[in-house]
């Protein structure tokens, strides 16, 4: 019998078993056999390690989205999604949730996203058909890109990068932590995006931390590259966003309460915002003189600080850290904390005697310290 291809996006289907693997289409990179799996293992090894069994948590299911969530399926219909020829999604709803229609093809969110928060519920087959991976497949695709399994792995043997938690044909989960065929699973996942430099070239690969039933099965795992079968396959040079995607696998598998938040990029300071301590020279003599211990002015037993010095700088003394932290001057009685903010004004008497300092972190407020004779 001929297998019927259908070209999904960067995956193949063909036949009655889904082939997840990179197609070099235009603008794409072509497969890079090179590439290598992570810790050595070749994809697939069926002597690679398989996890410890880890009893599944209960309360990762019906989590519901929150006020700021884009809910991709809330019970009712498939209007979040497409499939691959940009049509309705050919997928079934009944009950709350909607099943894989084999032969249908996978189906992909209408809007691309990177970094992400996503909650996803689904549930294999019950009675179970089948063995290895032709036992309640699909997958959730991150990009359209990075699949992490779905499957029915409950007492049943496959190999270990592609049990349900994997990141498929890369990492093995660190636990099974799969319920049973027909039960409702959940996956918790937070995936940053690849960055890439001005000319595409690949600057941070793509990142996943999954729970699958309330059970970390991915730990920030980096990944070489797109999901794949049989070769690795290069990143897409500059792509940083893509639709979530299901797989069509041939199996009836149920989803069910989908919602994801999209996570805000953590912005570094503008040149206006970036402040830098415009460091002073002062003479040794002086630095000596503001060496000593320093008492919280408090009713209670206060903190206590020693500042030291060393060559062109203080240091200060905590007694809750091992180490000293080095602080800088950017005035005669002004030192600030090289990289947090905070600093030390000490004061003086009318006879230039130094007397006490206050000291202040981030946005509390000054605490007065008197100095006191060691």
């Amino acid at each position: 019998m001929i297998a019927r291809t259908i070209r999904l996006g960067r995956f193949v289907l063909g036949g009655s078993a889904v082939v997840a693997a990179s197609l070099a289409t235009a603008g794409d990179q072509p497969r890079i056999a090179s590439i290598p799996t992570p810790s050595g293992w070749r994809q697939h090894d069926v002597q690679r390690p398989k996890p410890t069994v880890a009893e599944p948590a209960e309360w990762s299911l019906g989590t519901p989205a929150p006020p700021d969530a884009v809910v991709l399926f809330d019970g009712r219909d498939l209007g979040a999604w497409r499939s691959a020829d940009g049509g309705p999604a050919g997928w079934k709803v009944a009950d709350g949730a909607f099943v894989v229609t084999p032969g249908k093809g996978a189906i992909r969110t209408k809007e691309e996203f990177g970094d992400v928060q996503i909650h996803l519920e689904w549930a294999s087959p019950n009675p179970p058909n089948g063995n290895g991976q032709n036992r309640g497949n699909s997958g959730l695709f991150l990009m359209g890109a990075f699949e992490l399994q779905v499957i029915d792995s409950y007492k049943a043997d496959t190999y270990a990068d592609g049990m349900a938690g994997a990141l498929y044909g890369q990492y093995p989960p660190l636990y099974n932590a799969a319920k049973p065929p027909g039960a409702w699973q959940a996956y918790d996942v937070a995936f940053r995006a690849p960055r890439f430099s001005p000319d595409g070239a690949l600057r941070e690969p793509a990142r996943v931390t999954a729970f699958l039933n309330g059970v970390l099965v991915q730990d920030n795992e980096s990944l070489v590259g797109g999901t794949s079968w049989l070769e690795a396959v290069a990143y897409e040079p500059g792509v940083s966003t893509g639709p979530i995607q299901l797989q069509d696998h041939g199996h009836p598998v149920k989803f069910r309460n989908i919602w994801l938040r999209k996570l805000p990029e953590r912005r570094p300071p503008t040149e206006a915002e970036r402040q830098v301590p415009k460091v002073v020279e002062l003479p040794a003599a002086d630095l000596d003189a503001l060496a000593g211990t320093y008492v919280e002015q408090s009713n209670e037993p206060g903190l206590t600080i020693r500042v030291s010095r060393q060559d062109d700088h203080l240091l200060m003394k905590l007694p809750f850290r091992a180490t000293p932290l080095r602080i800088v001057p950017v005035a005669p009685l002004q030192f600030v904390l090289p990289y947090t903010q905070g600093g030390l004004a000490f004061q003086k008497d009318e006879e230039g005697k130094p007397t006490g300092v206050s000291l202040t972190i981030g946005d509390g407020a000054p605490r007065p310290m008197r100095r006191v004779e060691d």
